[in-house]
Formats: C-alpha cells, sequence, structure tokens
C-alpha cells in the first residue's frame, strides 16, 4: 500500500513530525519492486491546498478506470483534507477520511468539514472500524496482528474519539 505524506510549505510551516516519519516505511524504498506488499513512502512539499500536485498526480495510475481507495488522515481537515478528498472523487476515487486521524486549529471546523465530506461522497470512519474493514475476516492471517494492536492502543483511540466527538459518540 503507498504511503502519500505532503508538507504544506515546509519551509515556513515545518516539516512532517517525527512521530509520524518514525513509523513509516523509507521513502527510499524501492518503488519498482514486484512484490504486490512492498510499501512504498513518498514525502512531497507543496503551497496548493491539494495534496494533488503534479509530483503526487505523476505517480497515481494513468488508467482512467482504475480507481484507488484511499484512506486520507491530516491536519487542517477544512483545508488540505477537504481539498485532497474532493478532487480525489471527482477523479472517481473511494475516498475514506479517518474521523480520529483527522484535525483543524479551529476544532468548530473539524465536525463541519467531515459532515460535507460525507455528503460529498466520502466514507467518514474510525481507524478501528477501517482496520477490521481491511483485515474482513478473523480467519485472515493479519487478525490477530491487528486486534492486538487494537486492544493495545483500545485507551488512545477511546481519548481521541471523545476528544474530537464528546457527547457525540
Amino acid at each position: 500500500m503507498p504511503i502519500y505524506i505532503t508538507t504544506q510549505n515546509a519551509s515556513r510551516l515545518g516539516s512532517t513530525v517525527s512521530e509520524i516519519t518514525s513509523v513509516l516505511p523509507s521513502a527510499a524504498t524501492d518503488s519498482s519492486s514486484s512484490s504486490s506488499s512492498a510499501t512504498v513512502t513518498t514525502e512531497v512539499d507543496k503551497t496548493a491546498f491539494s495534496m494533488l500536485v503534479p509530483e503526487l498526480i505523476s505517480q497515481l495510475p494513468t488508467n482512467p478506470t482504475s480507481h484507488l481507495s484511499v484512506i486520507i488522515v491530516g491536519i487542517e481537515t477544512h483545508i488540505c483534507v477537504t481539498q485532497t478528498a474532493l478532487d480525489l472523487l471527482a477523479l472517481g476515487h473511494k475516498v475514506y477520511i479517518l474521523a480520529d486521524g483527522v484535525s483543524s486549529c479551529n476544532a468548530g471546523e473539524r465536525p463541519i468539514a467531515l459532515a460535507r465530506l460525507a455528503r460529498e461522497g466520502c466514507t467518514v470512519t474510525t481507524s478501528e472500524s477501517l482496520l477490521f474493514e481491511l483485515v474482513g475476516d478473523a480467519k485472515d492471517a493479519n487478525f490477530k496482528a491487528i486486534a492486538g494492536l487494537v486492544k493495545e492502543t483500545k485507551d488512545e483511540t477511546k481519548s481521541a474519539v471523545e476528544t474530537f466527538w464528546g457527547s457525540h459518540v
């Protein structure tokens, strides 16, 4: 599963935080690997609010019938996340927004943006829900590891969901 990271004008706003970059495969991972399970991380700096800038678009499938399922996490839900999601939808891709993986500097903007994105056609879900959707079956070889991860991080996940959604959960 390829991972695309964008920074918004890193020279002025800073680079991707080490809490994220430290757990990702290196950007130097060989993208020509024939293994379908190879994960490639690509990092692109941009000034556009959408992450669909030429450097990233050039790495997406060029076949117009190749529609992707894209999972988005990030900050400024009402700006960069929204514009990226809308651009991906316009290209015919399936877009998942992780409600516990997006934020905004103004907390009031976040629920408005998530509601809009859901109306526009994005699937707004949680990280735990999406993990189990990706695994699909308890017989899957990855199920045990995913279930362990969910159990290990349940307190942090609960805190994040309650912080973002408060009494709405």
